[in-house]
């Protein structure tokens, strides 16, 4: 069954806890926008372009990876839009009038691209909105709206200040909201999603804050004349982005291209890898791993069979398990290798390398051994004893590799095992 690319901003099963972030995130539009409405809007240029902004920074927004959006000019727009005082702003935008003029820019932004059948999220954005909103209120407690920069140091200092730590709540903000919803969502632990939103926010959220800092301080300086200037390194940063996303995605086809060849060989069976890594993926959110090691433990566990290519004949339905250890181990060993002339993916082809070592003779004595060569190895156990063609039901599984654990299994994987499936985990 195909469905409209566009369609996931419409699916309620996707939101779980999303659906209370665009209630907050609509229910602040909408009532900003009746307070605008019966105040009026001040500085009528600046809100058309700022929202124009936005609303093209969403029309062009495109997805990072799997779970994430990006719309640098957009939300540097938004920021920049709330931080405006200086002496070409007569009256700058309250926190009413910030917060209508960006939830009308963002939903603008999006119909075209739900009507054209594009990638959206409108939690996503909504999580923008509410960001924004907490980046406007602090920066109006901070800098009344009557202020005014008559470029002197002692006042520019303050004013820099203030923009900094608006743009610091608005990312803890969005962090904070984010990091509910991948606990919500992927079962992490709210330390590491929290962990994991922050990184993310210092290293691409803040180049989109310094954005928004360098478009408030133009534009309060010279005025509309400040945003052609501000908007090109905005489009170059548009651009970066952009083109680190392709790479990831190509870098994502290509591994899972050399993860079917082991199904097209007949030595795994159809799905076998892709199931394995996404209980794996399961298991990593549950012990909260870095989204760095989640990845590399993905692309093992895609690529975990690659070397029983090097086998004479492939295991019945791909059963590598009735295997004896040693070709077992040795199909590891010359798996890593094949992962190793990559030359960037050598994490990968550590963790591929110890996937089939025994718990007490590896990892208990080894400490260097990754956790995710345990993670590889429960999950490939676990698959091939629920998987398509096995006949065992998640009960009887989990007891037979619970017989394994301390000798063959990790303890601490076999018991996040044991949370994943408890929560329903299905292929």
């Amino acid at each position: 069954m195909t469905t409209n690319p566009g369609s996931e901003g419409l699916d309620l099963r996707r939101f779980g806890s999303g659906v209370v972030i665009v209630v907050a995130g609509c229910g602040l539009g909408l009532i900003a926008l009746l307070v605008t409405a019966r105040q009026g809007v001040t500085e009528w240029p600046f809100a058309a372009t700022m929202g124009a902004l936005v609303a093209i920074g969403e029309m062009v927004q495109f997805k990072v990876d799997r779970s994430r959006n990006r719309a640098p000019i957009a939300t540097s727009a938004a920021l920049g839009y709330a931080m405006l005082r200086g002496s070409d702003v007569a009256v700058a935008p309250d926190v009413a009038q910030v917060v209508a003029v960006v939830w009308v820019a963002t939903m603008a932004g999006i119909l075209p691209r739900a009507i054209a059948g594009l990638w959206w999220d409108l939690v996503v954005s909504s999580r923008r909105v509410i960001s924004v909103a907490c980046a406007a209120a602090v920066f109006a407690a901070l800098v009344p709206t009557g202020f005014v920069w008559n470029q002197t140091w002692h006042r520019g200092v303050p004013l820099v200040f203030a923009m900094v730590l608006s743009v610091l709540s608005a990312g803890v903000m969005d962090a904070l909201v984010g990091a509910g919803q991948a606990t919500e969502r992927y079962n992490r632990p709210f330390p590491a999603a929290l962990r994991d939103e922050l990184a993310v926010m210092g290293r691409i959220g803040m180049a989109m804050g310094l954005g928004g800092v360098l478009l408030a301080a133009g534009a309060s300086l010279i005025g509309l004349w400040a945003v052609p200037l501000v908007v090109v390194p905005l489009l170059l940063t548009q651009f970066a982005f952009r083109r680190f996303a392709s790479a990831q995605r190509t870098y994502r086809t290509t591994v899972r291209s050399m993860a079917r060849s082991t199904e097209i060989a007949g030595f795994s069976s159809p799905g076998q890898n892709a199931r394995t890594a996404s209980l794996a993926v399961a298991i990593g959110n549950d012990l909260g791993l870095t989204p760095a090691r989640m990845e590399a433990l993905e692309y093992a566990a895609l690529l975990s069979g690659v070397g029983q290519l090097a086998l004479a004949d492939p295991s019945p339905g791909g059963a590598s398990l009735l295997r004896s250890r040693e070709e077992r181990q040795q199909a590891a060993e010359i798996g890593a290798s094949i992962i190793e002339r990559s030359g960037v993916l050598d994490h990968v082809a550590e963790i591929v390398r110890h996937s089939n070592d025994p718990y007490r003779q590896g990892r208990a004595s080894n400490p260097d051994i990754p956790v995710e060569s345990g993670i590889v190895n429960v999950s490939l156990a676990y698959e091939q004893l629920v998987g398509e063609g096995s006949g065992q039901t998640p009960g009887k599984a989990m007891e037979n590799i619970g017989l394994g654990i301390g000798a063959e299994y990790d303890p601490v994987v076999v018991e996040s095992l044991r949370r994943v499936v408890g929560r329903g985990f299905r292929f």
